[in-house]
């Protein structure tokens, strides 16, 4: 499982920050205004050679009335959930009454603490540590979550004892060997029917099921085999508004369900028809893309609808999820057994897709076809010029792009270039990622050299001018 790093201090001391860098992201809010953060943020992260979860949490400033009273039990969840926590204090305003408190709650509840003082650009290491070792919970670590200054070897630190990266091999014979089982993630909101869906599967009651959110507390793995084919379904937690999540046995499911979605080769994102396309179902659909997992996007409790209730469903789906126009779209009755048929098919031919191997001659002649048909736009009056292509990776595909001034290809052309990928090497139910990679040019920084009788000209025309 992927080691979970939590993030706590006092407001406005950069954690928000910090978790932007960290997962490479502008997800959490940052402004230079205390206690924006009041809730946990949840993101993928990997800064070195493993990767994890971190969660930024709402700044804790010793108070514990109203709104300061919930942020220091969201605090308090989080360290609970975390293997790891970074206390983060400000290398340049010094130790404050509210670090204390921060520090005497790690030491309650943190399983490790690492303390990181903030904001120490410009400054000499020992002056911005010097007044933290007086919390007496290790030495201080002095960093710049803002320029990246010793970010890298804070978590080179923090995840040093952590190991959860597979042997490139053995992850290679996975994904080719056909006896290996399918690890599929059943995600979604409480109560859209991810058990039952499960039950229904592999044809008998494994999990419980009852009609009331939040029934499964944990990830669970199921095993079972359909047509000589082995699979294992992991049946997650429901993911709901962190607002409505009280209980402290439901908050650490959420980060059962984002391992378990890291975990997985495909999801099955289940969805309520009932209820429609909410905030939290794109939020989730979000992260599996970014996270370039195969996608099967399921609504459930379809029986009982009428045809308008239906087409409303589906334009739903279009209007909210166009970045999802990959995925297949199934639509059951997992009480009724209704098109579960349809279900397994379309995870076989998601993997298929991610996993497919693409020949260098085939994606360089589908490239050209490309341009062709649609020249990539002109740059400063250059054209734009892409030569080959060729596979950099699977599960996701992702295809590099060879040529001049890639890095100012536009989005909608690589839009295009993936749209047109998709439909000729039958990508569906993958995300398709693209990199480009931009040639030297050789002559760079090289003055030209003019031949002796070019330079005996040149020096009589610059005589001419002078005397002019």
């Amino acid at each position: 499982m992927l080691p979970v790093i939590a993030l706590i201090g006092r407001p406005n001391v950069g954690k928000s920050t910090l978790f932007n860098r960290l997962t490479r992201s502008r997800d959490a809010i940052v402004a230079d205004y205390p206690g924006l953060t009041r809730d946990r943020q949840y993101g993928f992260g990997k800064l070195g050679a493993v990767p994890y979860l971190v969660i930024d949490t709402g700044g804790v400033a010793g108070g514990e009335i109203g709104i300061e009273e919930l942020m220091v039990d969201q605090t308090v969840r989080a360290l609970e959930e975390a293997d790891a926590a970074i206390i983060m204090v400000d290398g340049r305003e010094g130790l404050t009454a509210a670090d204390e408190h921060v520090a005497e709650l790690a030491r309650k509840n943190a399983k490790k603490v690492w303390l990181v003082a903030n904001k120490a650009e410009g400054l000499d290491s020992a002056i911005a540590t010097g007044e933290f070792h007086a919390l007496g919970i290790g030495e201080p670590l002095a960093i710049s979550a803002a320029h990246g200054d010793r970010v890298k070897a804070l978590m080179d630190a923090v995840l040093a004892d952590f190991d959860v990266e597979e042997d490139a091999e053995d992850a290679a014979a996975e994904e080719e060997d056909d006896d290996r089982e399918l690890r599929i993630a059943v995600v979604g909101r409480p109560n859209v029917g991810k058990s039952t869906l499960i039950n229904r599967l592999i044809g008998e009651d494994r999990l419980v099921v009852f009609d009331q959110p939040g029934t499964t507390r944990d990830s669970v793995s199921v095993p079972f085999e359909r047509n000589d084919r082995k699979y294992e379904l992991i049946d997650t937690a429901g993911i709901r508004r962190k607002s409505k999540v009280h209980e402290a046995i439901e908050k650490f499911s959420i980060v059962k369900a984002l391992q378990a979605i890291e975990r997985a080769q495909v999801v099955i994102s289940v969805l309520d028809a009932h209820e429609g396309v909410t905030e939290q179902d794109v939020s989730l659909l979000g992260l599996v893309m970014e996270r370039g997992r195969a996608l099967v996007v399921v609504s459930n409790k379809w029986d009982g609808m009428t045809a308008s209730d239906r087409k409303h469903v589906r334009d739903e789906l279009d209007r909210r999820l166009p970045f999802l126009d990959f995925a297949e779209r199934i639509s059951i009755s997992a009480l009724h057994g209704t098109a579960v048929g349809d279900l397994l098919p379309a995870v076989e031919r998601a993997y298929r897709a991610a996993t497919r191997d693409l020949s260098t001659t085939e994606l360089t002649r589908e490239l050209e076809a490309a341009v062709t048909a649609h020249p990539p736009p002109l740059v400063r009056g250059r054209r734009i010029r892409l030569r080959y292509a060729h596979q950099g990776g699977r599960n996701p595909p992702v295809i590099v792009i060879h040529g001049n001034q890639t890095e100012k290809v536009p989005e909608a052309y690589r839009r295009y270039l993936i749209n047109r990928f998709r439909k000729v090497f039958k990508l569906k139910g993958t995300p398709v990622r693209l990199a480009f990679k931009t040639s030297k040019n050789p002559f760079k920084g090289r003055r030209n050299k003019l031949t002796p009788h070019q330079e005996r000209k040149r020096n009589r025309l610059m005589k001419r001018v002078k005397k002019k």
